[in-house]
């Protein structure tokens, strides 16, 4: 039988990497059972006391709560993991080193048409006319020949990544929150490029308290994550978090990653 990891992610805007509300993302997985996943739920209930019906990360991470998020990443340490990806600098290493993050970069290459390419180029020829042929071009070539997933979309390498994590003792199935991006197409082709992903089932995070802990460890990853990038960096969150912080995450702040034991 396939070993069954639950996930959910934070911080995801698609293919929008810069100017957006999040400068992270965060794709957590972890391999509790109903039973365990559900216990680590009561146990925050019990300790947070909030009358909300379903608990999000937003709970652990208010302040008043703190010693619920410190006894969850304490709880959780070998039965969770994360995939985090500085998003300025997974569009960076997308571009090949053709240019810096600009928002008017990620929209060419975010272009669906030869029409909206156009407009697109010249826009950024508005601003930086010297690269503007460059990544316009990469773009049309990539309209030509699409590749399997989008360049710009964090969510199918971090799926893999966190396959490829909990793969050692064979094949994965995955439980994954809802998530719109994730059609039919989209998951035979998850299964395609990922040989170790047995299946991937779609669940409404409430109706699964394993998918519920995933939601737990991405939410409260994402922001220590996306702190510590911004110079706001919580050492003893970070210190925390980083057995979690799976190797292959996408990463270049220096300080910020080797917090997070990222080298």
């Amino acid at each position: 039988m396939p070993r069954v990891i639950a996930c959910d992610e934070s911080g995801y805007e698609g293919e929008h990497l810069v100017g957006g509300v999040t400068t992270v993302f965060a794709h957590a997985g972890t391999d509790l059972d109903v039973a365990t996943a559900a216990e680590v739920v009561a146990e925050l209930r019990a300790r947070i006391r909030s009358p909300a019906q379903e608990y999000k990360a937003n709970h652990l991470l208010r302040a008043k709560h703190r010693d619920a998020l410190v006894w969850t990443l304490q709880r959780l340490v070998g039965r969770a993991s994360v995939h985090l990806v500085d998003k300025a600098f997974l569009l960076a290493r997308a571009l090949d080193g053709i240019a810096p993050p600009l928002v008017e970069v990620e929209q060419v290459l975010r272009a669906r048409t030869p029409a909206e390419l156009g407009v697109a180029v010249e826009a950024l020829r508005a601003t930086a006319p010297e690269i503007a042929d460059a990544v316009g071009a990469k773009r049309a070539a990539e309209l030509a020949a699409p590749p399997p997933f989008p360049a710009l979309d964090p969510l199918p390498a971090a799926i893999g990544a966190t396959v490829a994590r909990w793969s050692d003792r064979g094949p994965v199935e995955l439980v994954h929150d809802r998530q719109t991006t994730l059609s039919a197409a989209r998951i035979a082709a998850l299964r395609a490029a990922f040989p170790a992903l047995a299946g991937l089932t779609l669940v409404p995070s409430r109706s699964d308290a394993r998918v519920q802990v995933a939601d737990f460890v991405a939410g409260v990853a994402y922001r220590i994550a996306a702190d510590a990038l911004a110079g706001r960096g919580d050492a003893e969150l970070l210190a925390l978090l980083e057995p979690y912080v799976d190797g292959a995450s996408v990463w270049r702040d220096a300080a910020s990653g080797a917090a997070l034991g990222l080298r």
